[in-house]
């Protein structure tokens, strides 16, 4: 299966129709009059999709298993048609449209099994997905032009050349992934005039500032001391999400001192220095966080 650990649980919803032709009205008379000898054929189909769609992981191989959280099943009859609605929702790392649909479909299967004594000529015409939300592509950030960001990599040992820097590297993948660009990276020594300097020289010009390192316990590191005095707004959800994100993953998480908060209209975030640490921050909080510019700019959570 895909790996989707990285991933962060949101609202996941997905709304399926699966469409079953009889040829005899006769037959619609009988599954709405509750006639058919088989039973109560609308509440048998509900059930059996309400079992299927719990288990869909066990038909589909390379679906997770994943919490239900709610199912609804509805009915809209049409002369010889009936189309079933299938709705789903869970809050969870993955969607949930293949579930809606494996709901959908064996719905429509239990209907055909229990209609075919009094109508040899009954078919399932359609099984698609109506809608489905709760995904990255419910939560994209356009704008006008490309966000600019200044990384700086705090280090003492890696500014003396005795390491490699890789948690640098890794946020400006990252940010490119996003459509961010980065500007400037650089590194430089745990120090607090530096990390002020460079902070309030680049925050003119970009709207993004990302330092990793120095947000740990030992004496040198200095980062969340040289940013708080500077920063006008702390973000507290943003802190929040990334050291949540990362106790679920690593249970030293809770020792980060991670920093959020702005500076003008620049948001500037002080990450973990470890590899693991400023992956996993990033993972955490981007691209949602990229919202925080529409809002700056006083537009309201519905913007996309």
């Amino acid at each position: 299966m895909v790996d989707i650990t990285h991933k962060i649980s949101t609202l996941r919803t997905a709304t399926a129709k699966a469409t079953v032709v009889v040829s005899l009205q006769a037959t619609i008379d009988a599954v709405v009059n509750n006639l058919v000898p088989k039973g109560n054929v609308l509440e048998m189909a509900k059930t059996a999709g309400l079992f299927a769609v719990k288990n869909t992981h066990l038909s589909i191989p390379d679906c997770h298993p994943i919490p239900i959280e709610f199912t609804s099943v509805e009915y809209e009859i049409n002369e010889l048609s009936i189309d079933i609605i299938f709705k789903v929702k869970t809050v969870y790392k993955t969607g949930v449209e293949v579930e809606a649909m494996h709901g959908a479909s064996i719905v429509a299967l239990t209907m055909y099994d229990m209609l075919k004594p009094i109508d040899k000529n009954i078919e399932i015409s359609t099984i698609k997905l109506i809608n489905k939300e709760g995904g990255k592509s419910s939560f994209k950030n356009r704008f006008p032009s490309a966000i600019k960001a200044a990384v700086f990599v705090c280090s003492d040992s890696i500014f003396a050349g005795d390491k490699q820097d890789r948690s640098g590297k890794i946020i400006v993948e990252k940010l490119e992934v996003c459509g961010v660009e980065t500007t400037h990276y650089e590194i430089i020594p745990d120090e607090i005039d530096v990390i002020q300097e460079r902070t309030k020289a680049f925050a003119k010009e970009n709207q993004l500032i990302i330092f990793t390192g120095g947000t740990g316990l030992s004496p040198r590191d200095v980062t969340p001391q040289a940013l708080e005095p500077l920063l006008e707004t702390r973000i507290p959800g943003i802190e929040e999400a990334v050291r949540n994100y990362g106790q679920q993953r690593m249970p030293y998480s809770m020792l980060s001192r991670t920093v959020a908060g702005t500076l003008g209209n620049s948001l500037v975030l002080a990450l973990p220095g470890s590899t693991n640490g400023a992956k996993e921050s990033m993972d955490a909080i981007f691209p949602h966080v990229l919202h925080v510019f529409h809002i700056l700019k006083g537009k309201n959570h519905d913007t996309k």
